[in-house]
């Protein structure tokens, strides 16, 4: 048998079903930025061959989540600090119009949404799961995004959405640890943001969501400790499926 073959359950996941694990785990900080990923312990992980795990790493070094370097093999994104900077600088360029537009556009269930996604958010906070809420933190944003109805800033911002999270990842002081009200994309300001979207008051808005970006790359601190290899098995492992 071919080392880059293996006997693959008979209900092993799908490519697509690796990428979404392999995305979630990555954006749930789970992954830290500079994570070597290995692709025969991915593969034993996933119960599938490596053969498998190609495609998906390729998908995820094409939206610069994961970077793939001849003779080294992949890791997990840990973006420069201009590559952090121009980041924020690009959703601080596209994300006013995409509230305005999405001002325009909003029903009552995007409102109520956005309300329920802040309402978990601050749960998350008050029990201490911090990935849960930073990944709710970016969903408000995303949900802004596709209730926008401007699909090309849409997806440019899914893409920053992703990217966002690795930075805070490098470069941001214990990210998981419990933050103050207006930190990083805090609930006070998602609450500032909703106010002026319930008041259909697109001006307001635009110039909240500006600060709002301000103030969380102001937060960034451009060090941090290098990453150690986690288990795949735990993160991965069909047992847990």
């Amino acid at each position: 048998m071919s080392m880059n073959t293996a006997i693959e359950d008979p209900v092993a996941l799908t490519e697509n079903e690796i990428y979404e694990r392999m995305v979630a785990t990555i954006l749930d900080h789970r992954l830290p930025p500079g994570t070597k990923l290995i692709e025969d312990r991915l593969a034993t992980a996933f119960g599938v061959s490596r053969t498998r795990i190609r495609p998906v790493l390729v998908r995820l070094a094409n939206e610069q989540i994961v970077v793939l370097t001849p003779n080294r093999g992949a890791t997990v994104a840990r973006p420069t600090e201009q590559e952090a900077r121009e980041v924020f600088q690009v959703r601080r360029m596209i994300e006013p119009t995409l509230i305005e537009c999405f001002i325009d556009n909003a029903s009552a269930a995007d409102i109520a949404t956005l309300t329920q996604c802040i309402a978990d958010e601050e749960a998350a906070r008050a029990s201490g799961d911090m990935r849960r809420a930073i990944r709710l933190s970016g969903d408000f944003h995303l949900h802004i995004a596709n209730a926008s109805q401007h699909q090309t800033l849409g997806r440019i911002l899914r893409e920053l959405v992703s990217r966002t999270s690795l930075v805070l990842m490098t470069y941001r002081a214990n990210p998981l640890l419990t933050l103050p009200p207006l930190s990083a994309c805090g609930c006070q300001e998602h609450r500032a943001l909703l106010n002026a979207i319930r008041l259909r008051d697109p001006a307001a808005a635009a110039r909240l969501m500006l600060g709002h970006l301000q103030q969380l790359e102001s937060q960034l601190q451009f060090a941090g400790p290098a990453a150690e290899l986690p288990d795949f098995i735990s993160l991965f492992g069909m047992s847990d499926a």
